[in-house]
């Protein structure tokens, strides 16, 4: 095959002994290591493509590896159920480069602490030529093979051949191979064909025993896992022969090999050859003993308020063990003092509830560099508060690791892993409370932005003249539907002593509040009714403006204010959207915390290898 594709051919090597035991595996694998660095000393290649888990390719990314030779590896970070999954991963250590063919062996690979910048999602290869496969002239190719009469010898053991209804050979082209698989009533066996390249004809799959376990599927496939009596694959048979499921693109669009190639070209082969391991940031490494086994895996979640601090013990399934509020300080040192006050002394109470901490997740208002664990700049409620390292001081002061984020982020990862966003791919989340706030979700990955700004969607203009917004623009979402400005408006009516209607009632040293503006408006005050009408208006039109830019599938509105907007804002959609975005759902959030919540998943989720 190589050879019909018209590939320069520099060199053959025999290597495979034979036999079909884990020797003579091993032998072949020991040829090859022998054989191999005459061959490269010659090629000098400035980088060797490994494909796949075979153990040859293992001999040949071990031999890369030891002469100092850069390795792009091939559909790493997949799993199945035998040595090849040991084989793959060994390969994914030695390799430079990945290419990877799905978003969870991307999440794998990332898992496995290899550098993100030097992944790329592209696709299965053979999808490239599988969804433009479908050949009218399949009948000639079918029948061709079904008169061939190469049987392997496996099944001539068992006398198959001498069935009329079964054809066994060696190796079918694989342009013949596909309209075989394209056209079949059912595909059965434990090949990895049958759980990737298959998928993309919808054709039924039988896949029998454990070597696939793992690995991702489409609706096609069937698992037959300890097929122990015939009468489990009869039955699959009955279920599956002759069905026609949807093509399924789980491993490719067709276009990863021009992914790829684009990828091979921006490699800078000057840069340094040893390659680095994206370890999380541990000082110290915690003891492995049944006392800690028997604990109950927990967070320690920070919340930094404009009016409060917040820490609180978050175990693995959101539930709040333990929770300590003070004022928010004022100054900087104050305010890092009793934020490490607060840690330590939950920390110590951890042991007494029988949770062990995994970390600490911070979440604060304003710009926050998350790689970095620093607030770049704040909001004005809260003071002294830019170019703060939060990581250090308290990693150090506490020997854990630490993750910081700014809260709208950290109230979607709270969305993402205990809320309405479980399991939905791309979504947003929508903060009303003192500011407004948020968090997008897209592919399942939270979006920071080229500089960390991603998501500041209270900033969102929608009126060029309209009040001023404490970031110094106007007509900002914000200005019209916050806390803040709804207690602007309130204590304008107020001073006019057209706040208060029958029912209502203030006291003297009472101060002015967004509450009020919504009983008042509820007991029938035509001017505050219009104040809420308006905010909830302008949070539509912001929405409106998410949903043509980001096209999420689902809005969760969060925050005190949310229940008070939730049906403006799906008027305004309804009104204002395009017609293939209004189908979007808006809820309100049901999370009872989504700040702790949110602040305990960037720990949860990072230590519990699921990547953020």
């Amino acid at each position: 095959m190589i050879e019909q594709d018209d590939f320069d051919i520099h060199t053959r090597l025999h290597t495979i002994v034979r036999g079909e035991d884990e020797a003579a595996m091993v032998e072949s694998v020991g040829l090859a290591l022998v054989k191999l660095p005459d061959v490269l000393n010659r090629l000098k290649p400035d980088i060797m493509i490994v494909h796949g888990d075979r153990f040859d390719a293992l001999a040949l990314a071990t031999s890369a590896a030891l002469m100092n030779i850069r390795i792009l590896h091939i559909e790493g970070g997949e799993v199945s159920g035998t040595i090849d999954d040991s084989i793959r991963h060994a390969i994914t250590k030695l390799a430079h480069y990945h290419v990877c063919c799905t978003r969870s062996a991307e999440q794998h690979l990332i898992a496995m602490c290899e550098d993100h910048d030097r992944i790329l999602l592209a696709g299965c290869p053979s999808y490239d030529k599988l969804l433009s496969a479908r050949n009218k002239d399949y009948m000639s190719i079918i029948r061709m093979w079904l008169g061939s009469k190469e049987m392997v010898r496996v099944m001539r053991k068992k006398g198959i051949e001498h069935h009329p209804n079964f054809r066994a050979v060696k190796h079918v082209p694989f342009d013949q191979f596909i309209q075989l698989v394209a056209h079949a009533g059912c595909m059965i066996g434990n090949s990895s064909c049958g759980v990737r390249e298959v998928g993309a004809f919808g054709t039924p799959v039988i896949n029998l025993g454990t070597r696939q376990t793992g690995r991702e599927t489409g609706e096609n496939v069937l698992h037959v896992r300890d097929a122990d009596t015939q009468d489990k694959i009869l039955h699959a048979l009955h279920l599956q022969f002759g069905k026609q499921y949807p093509c399924s693109k789980i491993y490719g669009d067709g276009n990863a090999v021009p992914r790829i190639l684009k990828f091979l070209k921006s490699i800078d082969l000057k840069e340094p050859l040893q390659k680095k391991f994206c370890f999380p940031p541990v000082k110290d490494s915690i003891s492995q003993d049944i006392d800690h086994i028997l604990e109950t895996q927990s967070a320690l979640a920070v919340d930094l308020g404009g009016t409060n601090l917040r820490v609180a013990i978050v175990s693995m399934k959101g539930e709040i063990v333990k929770k300590y509020t003070q004022l928010n300080p004022k100054t900087y040192e104050d305010r890092l003092e009793l934020i490490l006050k607060m840690c330590v002394e939950a920390a110590s109470e951890a042991v007494n509830v029988n949770c062990r901490i995994l970390g600490v997740g911070i979440s604060t208002g304003g710009r926050v560099n998350p790689r970095e664990g620093i607030v770049l700049h704040s909001t004005k409620l809260i003071q002294e508060w830019s170019s703060v390292d939060l990581r250090t001081p308290i990693s150090d002061a506490l020997h854990l690791p630490v993750w910081v984020d700014n809260d709208g982020n950290c109230a979607a990862l709270a969305e993402r892993k205990f809320g309405h966003g479980k399991g939905i791919e791309n979504f947003v989340t929508l903060i009303t409370g003192t500011g407004i706030g948020g968090g997008i979700v897209h592919q399942h990955e939270l979006i920071h932005g080229s500089s960390f700004c991603a998501a500041e969607l209270g900033h969102i203009v929608v009126s060029l003249d309209g009040p001023e917004c404490l970031c110094g623009s106007q007509g900002c979402i914000e200005a019209y539907a916050s806390g803040i400005a709804l207690q602007r408006e309130a204590k304008k009516l107020h001073d006019e002593d057209l706040l208060l209607v029958e029912g209502m009632s203030m006291k003297k040293e009472e101060v002015v509040s967004a509450a009020h503006l919504i009983q008042a408006a509820k007991l029938g005050n035509a001017k505050a009714d219009s104040i809420l009408r308006t905010a909830g208006t302008a949070l539509g039109l912001g929405v409106v403006n998410i949903l043509h830019t980001m096209n999420p599938s689902l809005v969760i509105l969060s925050g005190v204010l949310a229940s008070h907007y939730v049906n403006a804002v799906k008027d305004v959609i309804n009104q204002q959207a395009l017609s293939s975005v209004k189908t979007v759902d808006v809820v309100v959030s049901n999370l009872a915390d989504p700040a702790l919540l949110g602040a305990a998943s960037l720990v949860l989720d990072y230590t519990t290898r699921r990547i953020y």
